[in-house]
């Protein structure tokens, strides 16, 4: 071989390797930038997934926070709504209560209390407790309540029972209403028959009427 052809194959086979080495580089920069846009994709895939969850958190959290002051917006109209009834009920009562001081120096209204209570203990002997104030009113009842009692009975039962009546000792507190407090065997059974309680129990059986008539949408 002489040397022409030993530089003729010298130089194909460094084209050879050159065209390898090119071709290497081919591909090492393709897989290169194959993995490089795997690589960008992944991470704005992942950037986008954070956005979207920290856009997502923070809408719930506005959610939640709307819902809450929603809530508390409708439970303070409901206990403003419910103040208000209760300010004008007790209103309703402030002005009832002078009727009633006035129905309580009434003897006939008095001799009533005293015979429902009498008939809701059906005793022999009851005691009566009234005002200081009322004591000379409610003592001139007694023989009145004493008689209707005993026609009662007798006209529901045929039965003839009487009743004896006595004033307390002790007397109700001055700023009571007025009426009686039944009471037999030592204090051991007792009925509060005052104007307090009536008018008491009188409000909350006539509520729902009063909320219906005063408060028709609420």
């Amino acid at each position: 071989m002489d040397s022409k052809e030993a530089q003729s194959q010298i130089a194909q086979m460094i084209s050879f390797i050159a065209s390898e080495a090119q071709d290497r580089a081919s591909e090492i920069q393709k897989k290169g930038e194959e993995e490089f846009s795997i690589e960008v994709h992944r991470l704005i895939t992942e950037q986008k997934e954070k956005i979207r969850g920290t856009f997502e958190k923070q809408a719930k959290m506005v959610e939640t926070q709307y819902a809450i002051a929603k809530s508390m917006a409708v439970n303070k109209m409901r206990l403003e709504k419910i103040k208000a009834r209760q300010e004008v009920m007790n209103q309703i009562e402030a002005d009832v209560r002078p009727n009633l001081v006035k129905e309580g120096q009434n003897a006939a209204f008095i001799t009533k209390l005293i015979v429902q209570g009498m008939l809701m203990l059906l005793e022999d002997e009851v005691v009566v407790k009234c005002r200081a104030a009322d004591s000379k009113l409610v003592r001139g009842c007694l023989g009145a309540a004493q008689a209707e009692y005993t026609n009662l009975i007798k006209t529901e039962t045929g039965a003839l029972k009487t009743c004896d009546l006595s004033i307390d000792t002790l007397f109700l507190p001055d700023k009571c209403l007025g009426g009686v407090f039944l009471s037999c065997f030592g204090g051991k059974i007792t009925i509060d028959n005052t104007v307090d309680i009536r008018l008491r129990l009188t409000m909350e059986q006539a509520k729902p009427a009063i909320r219906a008539l005063l408060f028709p949408s609420a």
